[in-house]
């Protein structure tokens, strides 16, 4: 099995370490390609940033010509998941969704930690788009910067867990979700400080897909995700120079 983990912003460290998660839940037998996409923002942190990172990673598997089982995208409340069920017929499973769903199954409630306060909207609608925000206690964010994750990780794990704990206590959260592709990695650290079950979405990505493989599922094709229908596009796909 051949699973696509395509990261939703260009910066190539942040891929590599999306893989390397992705790569340790994965099944013996599942081979995990990360892509990133050929162009769009080095972190995504708002709507422009979000919709550009949808066409980028619609390109970027629509560009890769081996053969694969399922595809990941690897990016928190972000949009784009409907487009790559349109174009393709396998599983497309997005990590916000694939977090929140998986959360369910072990907790009354949960809530989602992630960086800014500006990604909160984005992932509160992605979640309701979803029908999953029922039983969402709260999106908090951390008040770090997607990069951060990177540049300082001491600072940026310790801003997490309290805001779990945060989470927990006030908004009575039972399960934490890790609200951002970047923090994979993170959940040990969390548990230690609240107690309760946190689960990675790239990490519930990958099971997710890797179930819907093994038994033979596939994107329905009959109406909302049917293919796009046969038309001109005018300067669509972009040369390189026009995507400067």
């Amino acid at each position: 099995m051949r699973l696509l983990v395509v990261n939703v912003n260009t910066t190539e460290s942040m891929t590599r370490s999306i893989g390397e998660q992705a790569a340790a839940v994965a099944a013996p037998g599942t081979e995990i390609v990360p892509l990133t996409p050929a162009f769009g923002a080095e972190s995504v942190e708002g709507n422009y940033e979000s919709h550009l990172a949808a066409v980028a990673v619609m390109e970027a598997v629509r560009a890769h010509r081996e053969p694969y089982d399922a595809v990941i995208q690897a990016g928190y409340g972000e949009h784009g998941r409907e487009g790559l069920q349109e174009l393709l017929d396998v599983p497309v499973v997005d990590i916000t969704e694939a977090a929140a769903a998986t959360a369910q199954f072990l907790g009354r409630s949960y809530s989602v930690v992630t960086t800014l306060d500006r990604a909160v909207p984005l992932i509160e609608d992605r979640l309701t788009l979803a029908g999953l925000a029922a039983r969402c206690a709260s999106v908090r964010a951390s008040g770090l910067a997607v990069l951060d994750l990177e540049r300082d990780p001491a600072a940026a794990v310790e801003a997490i867990v309290e805001e779990a704990a945060r989470a927990v206590e006030r908004d009575r959260a039972e399960v934490i979700c890790l609200g951002c592709g970047g923090m994979s990695g993170l959940g040990e650290r969390v548990v230690e400080r609240t107690g309760v079950p946190v689960v990675d979405g790239v990490a519930a990505a990958v099971t997710v897909a890797e179930s819907l493989v093994r038994l033979g599922l596939k994107t329905s094709k009959v109406r909302t995700y049917a293919p796009p229908r046969p038309k001109r596009f005018r300067a669509w796909p972009p040369t390189a120079g026009g995507l400067g």
